[in-house]
């Protein structure tokens, strides 16, 4: 089981633990959520049944985490909606691709709008186009039909594309008045 749990946890250590800080919004908290998730790896592998890859698999457990420390506190769904700071690169002893991109303005632009999507919206963004699951992949993480998964995404995109086009009119009125 060592070599097993070793294995898990180079392999997707940095997944897991970016997953949690785009959901949860804190880096700390992440942290310890990601702890969690891999005594809960260490408790329940023996009955992993290779339904789902173990990449979905670490994904279902460290979503269950987040949303098990959020019913834990009074009104856990505004917590998950709190604003969480992108303007400030992520740090891990491992350089992130996001810890680069994240440098430009229009990347930082994009997750601050990515932050006014809702809850549902935020997590199949985080999961296809930044962890890089696929539909099914997604859909098994989040209990969801792929249909719903698909729909989710279309109208994430679509709010996307709104929300960054009023932030960039907003932006030149901004410039226009100086």
């Amino acid at each position: 089981m060592d070599s097993v749990f070793e294995e898990l946890y180079s392999k997707y250590h940095q997944d897991v633990f970016q997953f949690l800080i785009y959901t949860v919004r804190s880096r700390q908290l992440a942290e310890d959520l990601v702890q969690e998730v891999y005594i809960r790896v260490l408790k329940s592998h023996k009955n992993f049944e290779g339904k789902s890859t173990e990449k979905t698999w670490l994904f279902s457990i460290a979503k269950n985490v987040a949303i098990d420390h959020y019913r834990k506190q009074k009104g856990w769904k505004g917590r998950i909606l709190e604003k969480f700071d992108w303007s400030q690169p992520i740090k891990d002893e491992n350089e992130i691709p996001e810890e680069v991109a994240m440098q430009k303005e229009e990347i930082r632009d994009l997750y601050k709008c990515i932050d006014k999507c809702t809850t549902d919206q935020r997590m199949v963004i985080t999961m296809r186009y930044i962890q890089d699951l696929s539909i099914t992949e997604t859909a098994e993480v989040l209990d969801w039909t792929e249909s719903k998964v698909k729909t989710t995404q279309h109208r994430a995109i679509k709010a996307l594309k709104k929300l960054m086009e009023h932030q960039k009119r907003e932006e030149g009125a901004i410039i226009e008045e100086k």
